[in-house]
């Protein structure tokens, strides 16, 4: 090949490499995906009470049995520290758990990341609501729920009957998941 050939493909790749950067930065990250998943009671195990079977340490390293949160409407957040869209909407999950909380409506994480990385992020940013280690255990819960695709985040609304009533995945709509739990009240 001569060098004018190595120059004009070169340039060529230099344009699709600047195309395809600029395309990356200008994509708007589309909302989540939300499904409601129907349950059944037929005495089998469902994906609730395999979450209520667990038990997890909390970030500062204590065992806790997530059936606790058995009876109470939940809002459970697969999340990652790694995961730039999870980190995102921490504060405004923050904010919810301190609204929803004399609604008697709870928020948990379940990090999906090591015992050290997740102390590490709770201890940094100060989450009020309760973060649990489930490691890679995490992503098979998720995909329990219907997340197949084992994407980050994936949060799961769970009614005090016990009952799953919408999954949302990707980068959470505040305003859509405030109207999914204030019909939980209805």
């Amino acid at each position: 090949m001569n060098k004018k050939a190595v120059v004009i493909y070169g340039g060529m790749a230099l344009a699709f490499l600047a195309i395809g950067m600029y395309a990356g930065v200008k994509h708007k990250q589309p909302g989540p995906v939300t499904t409601t998943i129907a349950q059944t009671d037929g005495g089998a195990q469902t994906p609730v009470t395999a979450l209520f079977a667990e038990s997890m340490n909390d970030a500062a390293g204590k065992p806790q049995a997530l059936a606790q949160w058995k009876g109470k409407a939940l809002v459970v957040n697969f999340w990652a520290p790694w995961c730039a869209p999870c980190v995102e909407e921490m504060p405004e999950l923050d904010s919810l758990a301190k609204e929803s909380a004399a609604k008697n409506i709870n928020i948990i994480g379940i990090g999906i990341d090591s015992p050290t990385n997740i102390a590490d992020f709770a201890q940094k940013f100060k989450i009020s609501y309760p973060l649990y280690v489930s490691g890679i255990r995490g992503t098979e819960l998720a995909r329990n729920f219907g997340n197949k695709a084992g994407g980050l985040p994936y949060t799961v609304l769970i009614g005090a009957d016990g009952q799953v009533k919408k999954t949302y995945l990707g980068r959470l709509k505040f305003e859509e998941l405030k109207a999914d739990l204030a019909a939980l009240g209805s």
